[in-house]
């Protein structure tokens, strides 16, 4: 990413690859030589040994997406996964007590990794990924549904409805803004204003991170 000061940047690889398993559903950032286009795709980061970083992106899109078709995803394409990010007021830093020289921020949580967008429209390979996607989002539920669990003929006709993507990442970073770069006493105090707006899951991730 573009600016991601020393005290925010994640170049951790687990780190990374653990925000992105808790957050797979990626903004994912094509472009066809002439205007970017964004979409919305689940997708699983894995280890491979092809990539230049030993990690690839899989997932799927709809074949009636164009973002699988000859020259539109051209170069770099960029997946985005988060943010997790809550509005920080300047009444819970404890300094503004002090000296009053606080303004409002926004903290967040973002991962970013680059790749070029490679297409798989082969029937095998997408129902391989899309048993992995559901093993990993079924996984942990009382009751996982499984692709077998469907009518052969039903699931044979979805499949052929979508196309397999994979992007081997060439890099990818994070940027946690926790307000690292301020007193631990500010830093807690915006930790415990967050906590205290918990809108959902997102922001005590967040939170939790603050410390």
């Amino acid at each position: 990413m573009a600016y991601n000061p020393p005290h925010d940047a994640v170049t951790d690889v687990e780190t990374i690859a653990a925000f992105m398993a808790k957050h797979p559903l990626a903004t994912l950032i094509t472009h066809d030589g002439v205007t970017p286009q964004a979409d919305m795709v689940p997708l699983l980061l894995v280890d491979d040994d092809d990539a230049p970083s030993g990690k690839a992106l899989i997932g799927h899109v709809a074949r009636a997406n164009p973002l699988w078709e000859a020259g539109r995803h051209e170069g770099l394409s960029l997946a985005t996964f988060g943010p997790v990010e809550h509005y920080v007021s300047p009444t819970w830093y404890p300094s503004k007590a002090e000296h009053h020289r606080v303004v409002p921020t926004w903290n967040y949580l973002v991962a970013h990794a680059w790749g070029e967008l490679q297409v798989h429209d082969d029937a095998r390979w997408v129902r391989g990924v899309v048993a992995r996607l559901t093993g990993v989002m079924e996984g942990e539920r009382d009751e996982p549904w499984r692709m077998g669990q469907a009518p052969c003929d039903y699931l044979d006709d979805m499949l052929t409805k979508i196309v397999g993507i994979r992007i081997p990442v060439h890099r990818m970073e994070a940027r946690f803004k926790i307000s690292a770069h301020r007193s631990d006493a500010d830093r807690l105090g915006a930790r415990d204003g967050i906590a205290a707006e918990l809108n959902g899951r997102a922001a005590q991730e967040l939170a939790d991170e603050m410390g």
